[in-house]
């Protein structure tokens, strides 16, 4: 028996490694050379003279300190901290509340719903061309409605006071959606005799919300947050698309100034130097999330 209970270990073992080794394949060529291809860049001197001869020059820390030292470095820094910020706070909340609002069902509750995930299921180049005109100076739709109580014109997406404003605004548009979908689903979940045992209890509203659906949503926020962390640290074609990290960089965010640095100004060395920090921010927010995970199931 135990031969044959070997042989059958053996072939187990076999067949694991054959669903693993696609997937790790896959994984590498998609993911792990990219990744490697710019930390390779970050130490090398590479130019359109380089890419022509496959030649470069290591020049070790020199791209990340010349980024470091550059006053554009701390502009899109702060700008990209704002946009991430913003942009999941708001998105989170008004994604709640309208999760809150469709749990309970209503006529034409479902139509309604699905009207709201459009803006999440168009194209992005599609959606900041509609943006574009709305903002449009001076006769776009949002100056039109401006005028109609007597408010000026306002350069949207043309002042550098509120380009970035402009942006974060259409961020939040568009991310909305994906919060609605992921919170609502999650509130179907929620065993209802939960709330009925509450309200028996005397629970308010907010004393239901607070003890009840925020605790049972919590690992489906988390995941929210980790997804949206990670999806609007890398935005770029939104803001590409309708400013370009302009007027005078006011817009500019570490992923835009990463192209301009990298197809701009031919410095692929430095553009990949500030890649790796959306990486690394990126990666650390992952970790945390994975160790607090890990936590809580060990708990």
């Amino acid at each position: 028996m135990r031969p044959r209970r070997s042989s059958y270990q053996r072939r187990a073992a076999l067949m694991r490694l054959l669903f693993i080794v696609p997937v790790a394949v896959f994984l590498a060529l998609v993911f792990g050379y990219p990744i490697g291809f710019n930390l390779w860049l970050t130490f090398q001197s590479f130019d359109l003279v380089s890419m022509i001869s496959g030649v470069s020059e290591f020049v070790g820390l020199d791209n990340i300190t010349a980024v470091l030292a550059d006053p554009n470095f701390a502009s899109a820094a702060r700008n990209t901290a704002i946009f991430t910020v913003a942009s999941i706070a708001i998105q989170f909340v008004i994604g709640m509340a309208l999760a809150l609002f469709f749990y309970n069902v209503f006529p034409l509750s479902k139509a309604i719903r699905a009207l709201l995930v459009l803006p999440w299921l168009v194209p992005s180049i599609v959606a900041t061309t509609a943006w574009r005109f709305i903002f449009k100076d001076p006769s776009g739709f949002a100056n039109q409605l401006l005028g109609v109580v007597g408010i000026p014109p306002v350069h949207w997406l043309t002042s550098s006071d509120t380009a970035l404003v402009s942006v974060i605004i259409i961020n939040i548009w568009i991310g909305i959606a994906f919060n609605l979908v992921l919170l609502h689903s999650g509130l179907q979940s929620v065993p209802v005799d939960r709330y009925e045992a509450a309200q028996l209890d005397g629970a308010g509203y907010w004393q239901r919300f607070r003890h009840v659906t925020l605790p049972a949503l919590g690992p489906v926020i988390a995941v929210l947050l980790v997804l949206g962390f990670v999806y609007t640290l890398k935005q770029f074609d939104l803001i590409w698309t309708l400013t370009q990290g302009g007027p005078g960089n006011s817009s500019q965010l570490l992923s835009t100034w990463s192209y301009t640095l990298s197809f701009n100004s031919n410095a692929f060395g430095q553009g990949a130097a500030v890649a790796d920090f959306l990486f690394l921010a990126s990666a650390i927010i992952i970790v945390v999330y994975t160790l607090v995970q890990r936590k809580q199931s060990n708990a």
